[in-house]
């Protein structure tokens, strides 16, 4: 079964060369495009509803991250990675609050977005590595997310298994659920069932919780 998606950016050429490149793989169908946030939060009451969008941030009238908010207010379905030239933290931070599900850099190669596509239908959190370092950073400022442990805090106080580590180490670095299995030469069904281990054991709900346990407890080296 083929992924809907939809694409939301203000440049026409650039929805363009986007449905150039995704049209090369046969498993998604782009189901419509918008100019701006306002018109995507409109197109989403059409059917049949987009399983992913691409946001970007940037845009007239209403921009992706106020478009985020709409579209969260009743829509937990739909899943909406940031497609965008913006890297700072600031803007992390923003569309992670408003319900972002993952955050890509626009030279992101296609491959590269098709992975995080389902990664994001999986339950994951796509980041481009570089996104995913911003985020250690903004976490460590603005610590919106309490986790009730001591700094001294250490994975194997967990009972994380070795390879759980392994995953966590790399997951908290950036990488896809299938980078991960092609690091690691498992399944991506075995890395959603450790990660799944995981979030039970360190008792954390989300991948940016993660990212903020491990970097709070100096867990990896960096």
């Amino acid at each position: 079964m083929k992924i809907p998606i939809a694409i939301v950016d203000d440049k026409s050429y650039l929805i363009h060369q986007l449905k150039e490149s995704l049209s090369l793989f046969e498993e998604l169908d782009i189901l419509w495009t918008a100019a701006n946030g306002q018109i995507a939060v409109n197109k989403m009451a059409l059917n049949p509803m987009p399983r992913v969008i691409l946001m970007d941030i940037d845009m007239p009238e209403m921009n992706g991250i106020e478009a985020v908010r709409h579209i969260r207010k009743d829509n937990k379905y739909t899943k909406i990675i940031m497609l965008t030239v913006f890297d700072d933290e600031d803007k992390i931070f923003e569309a992670i609050v408003a319900g972002a599900d993952g955050y890509l850099l626009k030279d992101s190669k296609p491959t590269r977005i098709i992975a995080a596509i389902e990664d994001a239908i999986e339950g994951g959190a796509p980041m481009s590595p570089i996104i995913a370092a911003k985020t250690l950073t903004l976490l460590r400022k603005k610590q919106t997310i309490v986790v009730e442990e001591t700094p001294s805090d250490a994975t194997n106080d967990h009972n994380l298994s070795r390879r759980e580590i392994e995953i966590l180490e790399l997951w908290v670095q950036g990488k896809s659920y299938q980078q991960i299995a092609d690091t690691l030469y498992i399944s991506i069904g075995t890395i959603r069932k450790h990660i799944g281990n995981i979030y039970d054991k360190i008792h954390v709900h989300s991948r940016i919780e993660a990212l903020q346990k491990a970097d709070k407890n100096k867990w990896f080296k960096k």
